[in-house]
């Protein structure tokens, strides 16, 4: 089994880096950026900018530089050597002893099945923090969460999101309120849903053959990772969220910034997630018409003979 981690980042090889580059079972491929130093892997493929402009010189244009959305590349990477599993990291999630190792996705599974009338599902909410929610998840659903209607349930899973312990991937809304350091209880997970739930590009494994319908958005702000994800359920793929695998040590945020970053979702994520349930490519009315030309551009490469 093929197995590849992807990321991007504007830093020196991190800790986190450093230890994904060192797992022998996996290959690690990192996007750079023009803010990217002079970068050296032991191991794993670094995907210089030059590599990028002359892979695809027009999905380079459409996503732009100084932009995290760079690791589509390494997505696309990682489909041209055929990876079976696709690990999404950020070079500021620490893995714990046996990150990646008996994996879910392709398997059966016994999970927490909760089941809501509302329109989406927060996982964090689910947990030993319930005063936390997942970024991207409906502000407007926040204090209507309830996870009463919970059973065991058997799903084979596409996508298995782990958790992360240390600073949890809340919305900015959530971390000035309550400036979280979390250690989530294994004993919540896996979990999975009736209705779709956020999931990030932040310790997030997909099988290989669903990768043609996951981008990380460009020209959303921090809605990036969080569209996709949702528009990836409307598509039918099923998603678990499982316990923390990594900690968080997370780089330094201007919080205001996030905040502005992310009031595109704040605005839009509700309607969104209505608009997909119905028609998964309705997600076309909420996304620039850059991001779509790159979508476009990205889903190319995995055309018949591409």
């Amino acid at each position: 089994m093929k197995k590849v981690i992807v990321t991007t980042t504007i830093n020196p090889p991190t800790e986190a880096i450093r230890k994904f580059d060192s797992m022998p079972d996996w290959h690690l491929i990192v996007a750079g950026d023009r803010k990217t130093p002079e970068y050296r892997l032991e191991r794993g493929t670094y995907l210089s900018p030059e590599d990028q402009e002359k892979y695809d010189p027009l999905l380079s244009e459409a996503i732009g530089w100084n932009s995290i959305q760079r690791r589509n590349f390494a997505f696309l990477a990682a489909h041209d050597m055929h990876a079976d599993i696709i690990a999404l990291v950020d070079d500021d999630n620490i893995p714990f002893e046996g990150w990646g190792q008996n994996l879910l996705i392709g398997r059966e599974v016994e999970v927490n099945y909760y089941e809501t009338d509302l329109d989406a599902f927060d996982p964090v909410g689910a947990t030993n923090h319930p005063h936390l929610w997942h970024r991207g998840y409906p502000i407007q659903l926040i204090p209507r969460r309830d996870y009463y209607h919970r059973t065991r349930r058997t799903v084979t899973p596409d996508v298995q999101a782990d958790f992360w312990n240390g600073d949890p991937d809340v919305d900015a809304i959530c971390r000035l309120e309550h400036a979280p350091e979390c250690k989530f209880d294994d004993s919540f997970f896996p979990m999975a849903a009736n209705k779709p739930g956020p999931f990030n590009s932040q310790n997030t494994f997909l099988a290989g053959h669903c990768l043609k319908d996951y981008m990380v958005f460009p020209h959303v702000g921090r809605m990036d990772d969080i569209w996709p994800s949702y528009y990836f359920q409307a598509r039918g793929y099923q998603v678990i969220w499982n316990k923390a695998s990594v900690y968080q040590a997370r780089n330094e945020h201007d919080l205001v910034r996030d905040m502005q970053q992310e009031y595109i979702g704040y605005e839009n994520n509700l309607n969104l997630v209505r608009s997909v349930a119905r028609d998964p490519e309705s997600i076309t009315r909420f996304i620039p018409g850059r991001t779509a030309w790159a979508f476009s551009l990205y889903r190319r490469h995995f055309e018949k003979g591409s």
